[in-house]
């Protein structure tokens, strides 16, 4: 085979190429494992021993030439204008549709109830989710032996203690009560939505990662009347006018009284089914009369001053409002799921 006119008809055949498909094609036919080049080499072993040595040299004088070549056209194929790329395309097909973002539900919910609380006078105030072990137990006037300071309740940091104690991952959203008190006078009305964390095992209804949004308001004569004013505003506005509420007593160690709030099943609209356990009422809430040891922590006058806290659960509220049953879902990224708020 005369190597010359197989130089010659390559370099006309990748000249004449428009398109990366076709150039691939003519590199195959030409380098491949089964091209012209190769068929050559292969070639080498029948020819006389004397002539052997000067063909290998032509074959691979070829290879480097049609190499080269290749290279150069692959070159010459990514630099085309954008008119020459846009010649051949079609602008009557139809586009490719995009789909359109939404609000994720906890977001909707966070936002519906800060709206709330805005026209009530509540400012919305953030703090960071890594906090000091002062202001998530101590200044809340959490004793050293409550349960929720044990590791097992609590994501401790692996990091030195400072000043206010160990450091950990907030396991509620009151830490913001202590650290907006500590930084401003009376009279404040605050509410404080954020991210919460508590070595929960993940099911249906918990999880190790959630959202909260505490309340609080501090002024003089602020009685636990304007409590229940307050949350029965929140209440019917987000489960609707018809519903009915009771405050039960309870424990918390930061606010003395305290109370669970329930709402009348919005389901069976009282009458029990199984989303209330056939009781008729709902726990949406807790609440209470900050303690005056809270205040004394932050350093304001008990005596002078007065101020209730809540705190409830964004989760459980949505759940509540849109009736979903399985907390998971906020986690998973279902579009399905997503695409109904």
């Amino acid at each position: 085979m005369d190597i010359n006119n197989i130089s010659q008809a390559a370099a006309a055949e990748i000249k004449n190429c428009e398109s990366a498909p076709a150039l691939e094609e003519l590199k195959v036919k030409y380098l491949g494992r089964r091209g012209i080049v190769a068929g050559l080499t292969g070639s080498i072993p029948q020819l006389p021993v004397e002539e052997r040595g000067a063909f290998g040299k032509q074959v691979n004088e070829l290879k480097k030439l049609l190499s080269g070549i290749f290279k150069d056209k692959e070159s010459q194929l990514k630099t085309v204008s954008p008119q020459e790329k846009t010649s051949n395309i079609d602008i009557s097909l139809p586009g490719i549709c995009q789909d359109l973002g939404r609000k994720h539900p906890l977001t909707l919910i966070v936002q519906e109830i800060c709206e709330m609380f805005k026209k009530m006078g509540f400012a919305v105030v953030d703090g960071p989710e890594i906090e000091s072990e002062y202001n998530n137990f101590t200044g809340l006037n959490i004793p050293l032996d409550h349960p929720s300071r044990e590791a097992f309740d609590t994501f401790y940091l692996n990091a030195a203690p400072g000043d206010e104690g160990k450091y950990l991952l907030r396991s509620q959203t009151s830490t913001v009560q202590i650290r907006a008190m500590k930084a401003q006078k009376p009279p404040l009305a605050i509410v404080a939505p954020g991210r919460v964390y508590r070595p929960d095992a993940v099911d249906a209804s918990h999880s190790f990662m959630f959202h909260q949004i505490e309340g609080f308001m501090v002024g003089e004569k602020i009685t636990f009347s304007d409590l229940k004013g307050v949350l029965e505003f929140f209440a019917k506005g987000i489960f609707g006018a018809d519903i009915k509420m009771r405050f039960r007593p309870h424990f918390f160690p930061f606010t003395e009284p305290s109370a669970e709030v329930d709402i009348s099943c919005i389901i069976c609209k009282g009458k029990g089914c199984s989303v209330c356990g056939r009781k008729g009422w709902l726990e949406v809430l807790g609440s209470g009369m900050i303690h005056p040891n809270v205040f004394k922590n932050v350093g304001y006058d008990p005596k002078k001053y007065t101020g209730f806290a809540f705190g409830m659960g964004v989760e459980r509220i949505a759940m509540l409002k849109y009736g979903i049953n399985d907390i998971r879902l906020f986690c998973e990224n279902d579009l399905r799921f997503l695409k109904q708020f």
